[in-house]
């Protein structure tokens, strides 16, 4: 970190994710990972991010309401990109069985063609998991996109400090059925 500036991690996402977890309608991410992840490939390397949306790839192949972005494709090169939720990841998991993953279905908003597409994509069948604690910023900021946030890669570098006084989009009491239901079916 650079002495003076505050930076944090943020996590790509699309559009419609990120409106499905504010909204309290998504517990989990799911990744297949980026075709620009490295050597290692994806891994959620991060345990609190803020969630940067994103215009890329097909936003339709979610389910629920979805309101798309009145622009298609990526972020132009000094737009305004909207930053409003922080999340906290409780553990993150690579998942092999299909039936689990086909069990999370009520904890995202991904369509089960698109997560078997992402499941069966690659030499392994797998996705990575990861349950998360999602949270408001106070004020919702912005920053310009610049080239430095683009291509097919989950994870920025914002600068921006880290929230603080959040308020959890679920309840202590609704996010504990969750994250009980969640770990039943993955473990």
């Amino acid at each position: 970190m650079n002495e003076g500036m505050d930076h944090c991690p943020g996590y790509k996402e699309w559009v419609a994710v990120c409106d499905a977890l504010g909204e309290g309608r998504q517990h989990v991410l799911l990744r297949k990972g980026g075709i620009h992840e490295g050597r290692e490939g994806f891994s959620f390397r991060q345990e609190r991010f803020l969630l940067f949306p994103t215009r890329f790839h097909a936003q339709a192949q979610v389910r629920g309401p979805v309101s798309l972005p009145v622009k298609a494709g990526e972020w132009e090169v000094g737009e305004e990109v909207p930053i409003s939720i922080w999340c906290e990841a409780l553990w993150a998991r690579t998942l092999t069985d299909w039936e689990q993953v086909a069990a999370l279905e009520p904890y995202h908003v991904w369509t089960g063609d698109l997560v078997r597409e992402r499941f069966d994509c690659g030499e392994l069948q797998q996705i990575h998991c990861a349950l998360v604690r999602v949270f408001r910023l106070p004020e919702p900021v912005s920053l310009p996109y610049g080239k430095n946030y683009g291509g097919c890669r989950t994870w920025v570098e914002l600068p921006l400090a880290p929230p603080r006084d959040l308020e959890p989009v679920t309840s202590d009491a609704d996010f504990e059925v969750v994250r009980k239901a969640v770990e039943e079916i993955v473990n």
